[in-house]
């Protein structure tokens, strides 16, 4: 229900009001923004990618309107790591006009329990909270919500005390990025504070996040998702994952990149496309994976992680994030002769060794809240001006 003095009504959310999600599914309780289509989804057996994809990073309600008052009710799941801290709750963020205006949490809700050292995962039912943003400035204004980067969210109701149409179109260029949990925004402070989300901010551009934690795996389902998104900038980053999940030898690496960039390039053959290759991460330079827990600094309430592969492997093929930007920077250099579109940038140019003696990662893979504004600015920097990598001078 409503609370307050307002007369509040409400309005359906559907494709109209919500940017950054690639499908809607209706469910019991309303509905659930994807970031993969259904036959995507259908392709998948890793339960991680189904978790990651339903994480609406990126996904905003945009909305224009004169209401005062803002009330979203949302269902979300919460996850819990068996022997780790507690997660805070996810955070809404409130854009007015483009300029941030609030930022709330929906406590309560479903909670995930996931045993890393087990590998399993059992999910209890919650209820749905609200979200209330209140005495907004009067007159007609552009809206936007910001959902949970991290926390799955099916949302229920929208309901403002006048009414409700969709943002105009203002023209700007739409970017579609896939990368790792990185990308998706792990251990950022909010959903406009990602990378992504503070590079799109910063290059005047609409984002569109597949940034899937732990799941940037060169999966081809997520290459034909990319060919048939409408998209003005394109960009992939590549490399963690293959190496802490030990997915693949370079072998296979090698075409398989190949095939991601063939598919892509069959719905956007002339757009910008950047391949990013891996941000600096020390325990995996050199050393392959898989990534393993690091459990030892519990009692400081810290999880971290570390290398478990062998640095001799490499010769028999296994994959380390310098084997990986070499390999990166060849393949480009190579495609770029009958491809002026594709570009290449290294990761290291976004966060690099001065970086990490000064900003070092907190669980040694996931750069911390002031990283992520590092690397979104540099990303913008490149990329989102005239003379830089992806948008052609006007």
């Amino acid at each position: 229900m409503s609370t307050g003095h307002h007369r509040l009504t409400t309005t359906p959310i559907t494709t109209d009001i919500l940017r950054g999600a690639l499908e809607l599914e209706r469910t019991a309780h309303g509905v659930l923004p994807h970031r993969l289509p259904a036959w995507a989804r259908a392709q998948n057996t890793d339960p991680q990618l189904a978790m990651a994809e339903a994480q609406p990073s990126g996904v905003r309600l945009a909305f224009r309107t004169r209401a005062t008052v803002v009330e979203l009710d949302a269902l979300p799941t919460k996850r819990v790591y068996v022997g780790a801290p507690p997660r805070p709750d996810g955070v809404y963020d409130l854009l007015v006009d483009g300029r941030p205006a609030g930022r709330a949490v929906v406590t309560g809700g479903n909670t995930l329990t996931i045993d890393m050292t087990a590998g399993t995962a059992e999910q209890t039912p919650g209820p749905p909270g609200t979200v209330r943003f209140g005495d907004l400035p009067d007159g007609v204004k552009d809206i936007e919500i910001w959902l949970p980067h991290n926390e799955a969210t099916e949302l229920v109701a929208l309901r403002t005390d006048a009414t409700v149409e969709p943002i105009r179109d203002r023209g700007r260029p739409v970017w579609l990025h896939h990368g790792s949990s990185i990308s998706h925004g792990s251990d950022a402070a909010s959903p406009t504070t990602t990378w992504p989300a503070l590079a799109a901010g910063l290059g005047g551009v609409e984002l569109i996040n597949l940034g899937f934690g732990g799941s940037a795996l060169l999966d081809p389902f997520t290459a034909r998702t990319m060919r048939d998104t409408p998209a003005d900038l394109l960009s992939v980053k590549i490399g963690i994952n293959l190496v802490n999940a030990d997915l693949m030898r370079l072998r296979a690496f090698t075409p398989a990149v190949h095939g991601f960039l063939d598919t892509i390039r069959e719905g956007h053959p002339k757009t910008p496309l950047l391949v990013v290759s891996p941000i600096l991460c020390p325990i995996h330079e050199d050393t392959p994976g898989p990534s393993a827990p690091d459990f030892s600094g519990m009692a400081e309430g810290r999880l971290k992680f570390l290398a478990s592969g062998d640095p001799a492997e490499r010769a028999a093929g296994k994959l380390t994030l310098n084997v990986i930007r070499d390999e990166l920077a060849r393949i480009v250099e190579e495609r770029s002769a009958r491809d002026s579109n594709l570009h290449h940038l290294d990761g290291r140019e976004l966060y690099g060794e001065a970086d990490y003696a000064r900003l070092p990662l907190p669980d040694e893979l996931h750069p911390d809240a002031a990283t992520h504004r590092l690397i979104g600015e540099r990303f913008a920097e490149r990329a989102f001006t005239p003379s830089c990598l992806a948008i052609p001078a006007p």
